[in-house]
């Protein structure tokens, strides 16, 4: 098939501020309350409050009618069309997922290109394969999803976990995995939650009480690990840990020899207390491996009774101890592989540990015997992305993916003794990758901290400030931004588009330190290393104000929402997405109260609170500021940030724009924080934040 590309077209005209967004649009009227908080003195009007109530017919007709605007105006873009048309094009390539092996068979994911959801396949050692599972059957309209899945040892039994409508609440399912057959009974009132199985007697899984008033937006707190045993109803379910503590989530799993159910709890997103006990002595209790939430922990492997843990304890940067289950405690660890300069995430598969390391936000893996001895170095295909490197210790091979921003993901198939690999499954894309260059440079921000960003454009691309830029972020909870291919940035991409990602300090591509260092009272340094980000860019031409936009969902779209507000001047569109916008009342919902070890609550101390509070998105938005053209984003199942977040928000810009600049919320309905969406909603929502992005940059229309 012809590869159509549409060519961005940069007239002279566009140099003038005027752009689509001319026609004045005429917003659904927003009702204010009077609820006023004092908080240490502090008197916060919340005017819209009531946009808190999701169950309310008022808050759904609100909805309604935001809905109706926003894509009355999102039609009348001449090319919106087209840019779906060749999301589509682009999307409908052969995708494969990891294998894994379980029992006689070994599994794998399928798409065959423009299905909601990928398809589960299996085969045995050089057999064909067959179909073993497909989530596309589970709705009509392709919004039920599938989530965790968990096999007993032998391979034989099976359970999953499914999503309806996006949300984090999850039902989980058994079967025979011999004969693909529903057996028992259908759990509910899980999230957050493995599926771990204890021989084929049942499975350990978390789940919290039946929560009170809506189930989208009401806390979550005080969960507990049940084992499920099959045959039995889950009112008979037994609770394992938990019953006499109050840990906001607890998992627990058990490791592959059987020996040993490994518990973790948390009250933040960062920390864990770590458990053990040991199945095998019918007797025994659980014993402490580490009692408080200082550090993050977890057992990898296991031999007989000698733990592999992977701990940032005196190590931000992680590091692999030993230590005897018999006396567990952090007093009689010992080193196993020692932390470097680079952060460290492991996996063990073949009887080896892989150690995966971040040189730069660009991966690095070694591989150690169980012995600690080094190896080799793994050969990786390229500069980017490796994932994987994980199976059974008796497995023969182990798979890994490559991918980097030009590079669709690759599956490679790696001899664990000879160190050879071959590739396994490889797409075709309609998408000429080596026409694009990646860079990595270092900017300044604020406070004179060095800060890497990765920038992918077409080769021939001249930097004359007039290049639309789209510039991503995220920067908290120590996540790392590393390269990946996805099929929207390509169309970004080969329309001539430039994509830069920083990696801001809150994210983990250096370790704890740099999470810390964007946390709590230095949260603002996440905010100017983007800024700076920006900046960078429009000096060195990549791109002007003009022609800038920043991305950002979840805590990424927090950070939209405070640069925005902070730097209006610095960009002409901006595009948060499921964003923390009210940091006065994130912690009263769902699991929020789980970030309050990065963000800090308003109601802590004083300090706190005036500090939040100058940042918080929604109490910076002031009378008589030209905002950025604004399209928010959100969905009415997300139960993480719940969306009263983004429509108080996109009410208050509504309420207070000054000039021209549109300021829409396009609501998806069933639909969550973002894992299981359908592939149709997500082209179609795409669809829509490009042809929003180029039409208040004030291109008037596509090349083909």
């Amino acid at each position: 098939m012809k590869n159509l590309l549409y060519l961005f077209v940069i007239p002279a005209f566009m140099a003038s501020c005027s752009s689509g967004s001319q026609e004045k649009i005429v917003y659904p009227a927003t009702k204010t309350g009077d609820v006023v908080d004092t908080i240490f003195g502090t008197s916060v009007a919340d005017p819209y409050r009531w946009l808190e109530d999701d169950m309310s017919e008022e808050t759904a007709a609100w909805v309604k009618e935001q809905n109706v605007v926003t894509f009355g105006y999102l039609e009348k873009i001449p090319y919106r069309e087209a840019i779906k048309e060749r999301l589509t094009q682009i999307w409908n390539y052969e995708k494969f997922g990891m294998p894994f092996r379980e029992g006689d068979y070994t599994y794998f994911t399928k798409n065959n290109g423009l299905q909601n959801q990928f398809v589960y396949y299996r085969q045995k050692e050089n057999g064909e394969p067959e179909l073993f599972l497909d989530p596309n059957t589970f709705s009509a309209d392709g919004t039920t999803s599938l989530g965790e899945m968990g096999f007993s040892k032998d391979g034989s039994l099976m359970a999953y976990s499914i999503s309806e409508g996006g949300s984090d609440w999850r039902k989980v399912i058994t079967m025979n995995a011999i004969t693909k057959e529903t057996i028992g009974d259908t759990l509910t009132d899980i999230k957050f939650s493995g599926i771990s199985w204890q021989g084929n007697d049942g499975f350990y899984y978390s789940r919290y009480d039946k929560p009170e008033g809506s189930e989208l937006s009401a806390m979550n707190d005080n969960q507990k690990l049940y084992f499920h045993k099959l045959g039995t109803k889950q009112s008979e379910d037994k609770v394992i840990f938990g019953a006499n503590i109050n840990r906001r989530t607890i998992g627990g799993y058990v490791t592959e020899d059987e020996k040993y159910l490994v518990v973790t709890t948390a009250v933040s997103t960062t920390g864990n207390e770590l458990y053990i006990k040991d199945l095998i002595k019918k007797s025994s209790d659980f014993l402490v491996v580490v009692n408080n939430f200082d550090n993050d922990h977890n057992i990898i492997d296991n031999e007989g009774s000698k733990l592999y843990i992977a701990t940032n304890l005196n190590a931000p940067n992680m590091k692999i101890v030993t230590v005897d289950a018999e006396k567990p405690g952090v007093e009689n660890w010992a080193d196993f592989i020692p932390e470097t300069e680079n952060v460290l995430h492991p996996s063990t598969g073949a009887g080896y540990i892989f150690a995966h390391y971040l040189v730069d936000a660009i991966s690095q893996v070694k591989q150690y015997d169980n012995t600690g001895k080094l190896v080799r170095d793994i050969t990786l295909p390229g500069v980017g992305s490796a994932g994987g490197f994980s199976g059974w210790k008796d497995d023969n091979e182990i798979y890994y993916l490559f991918t980097n921003y030009t590079t669709p993901p690759t599956i490679y198939k790696l001899d664990p003794e000879s160190g050879e690999a071959q590739i396994y499954k490889k797409p075709a894309v309609d998408f000429k990758g080596d026409e694009y260059t990646t860079e990595q440079v270092f900017y300044t921000s604020k406070d004179g901290m060095k800060v890497p960003m990765i920038i992918t454009y077409k080769k021939d691309t001249q930097l004359n400030g007039k290049n639309p830029t789209l510039l991503y972020g995220y920067g908290g909870f120590s996540i790392n931004q590393i390269p990946g291919f996805s099929i929207t940035n390509a169309w970004w991409l080969e329309n001539g588009g430039i994509y830069a990602v920083p990696n801001i300090r809150g994210g983990g591509e250096y370790g704890e330190k740099w999470h810390l260092a964007g946390t709590r009272m230095n949260k603002q340094n996440v905010f100017d290393d983007f800024i700076a980000a920006a900046e960078y860019l429009i000096n060195n031409k990549y791109t002007s104000p003009e022609y800038l936009a920043i991305r950002g969902g979840s805590n990424g779209g927090l950070l939209v929402g405070a640069v925005m507000s902070q730097r209006p001047d610095l960009m002409k569109v901006a595009l948060p997405a499921v964003g923390v916008m009210d940091m006065l009342r994130y912690h009263k919902f769902t699991i929020g109260a789980a970030w309050a070890y990065d963000f800090g609550t308003a109601g802590e101390s004083p300090e706190m609170f005036k500090y939040i509070l100058k940042y918080s998105p929604l109490h910076n938005v002031k009378d008589g500021v030209s905002y950025p053209a604004t399209l928010v984003t959100t969905a009415d199942h997300d139960d993480r940030v719940v969306p009263a977040h983004s429509f108080k928000f996109a009410a208050q810009l509504q309420a207070k724009q000054a000039g021209s600049n549109p300021v829409l919320i396009r609501i998806e309905t069933k639909a969550g924080h973002g894992a299981g969406t359908p592939v149709s909603k997500t082209i179609e929502q795409y669809a829509d934040i490009f042809s929003f992005t180029l039409w208040n940059m004030g291109i008037k229309k596509l090349n083909q």
